[in-house]
């Protein structure tokens, strides 16, 4: 067998998404340090700001978040079925988990009005460590 440098094990240890993320999990961990992409923003527009409310306390009484911002409104243009439309909406940014984003999603489809919610996310780079940790108690199951 031949030899492999350390920093190719390491590299090539790194490139499988799963592995990557469990080592950054136990770098964070061991160091208190915040690895990038564990938490999440998502965007959710919304018709008005009573939805919007509703949305955004539902979503943090089943901890599915631990923190939502309410844009006022904002003017959109958009296609719907062949046709540019225009409508006032209400901005959600909901901070969470990454590993909640899927279920956030589902549950915001199955509340919101829309037929087809707008729904996406970035993951959040740099930041302070402690509002991250401060997301991570916030959505503790009790």
């Amino acid at each position: 067998m031949s030899y492999v440098p350390p920093q190719i094990l390491t590299a090539s240890f790194l490139t499988y998404p799963m592995l990557r993320t469990l080592s950054l999990r136990l770098h964070s961990a061991i160091t208190g340090s915040y690895f990038s992409g564990a938490h999440s923003i998502v965007f959710v527009n919304c018709p008005n700001e009573q939805v919007a409310r509703d949305i955004a306390r539902a979503i943090l009484n089943k901890k599915l978040a631990a923190s939502v911002n309410i844009l006022p409104k904002s003017s959109s243009l958009y296609f719907w079925k062949g046709e540019i439309e225009e409508a006032t909406e209400i901005l959600l940014l909901i901070k969470t988990k990454t590993s909640k984003v899927l279920m956030l999603s589902s549950y915001i489809r199955l509340v919101h009005p829309f037929e087809i919610p707008e729904v996406f996310s970035l993951p959040m780079d740099q930041g302070d460590v402690h509002y991250f940790k401060w997301l991570e108690e916030g959505m503790e199951e009790d």
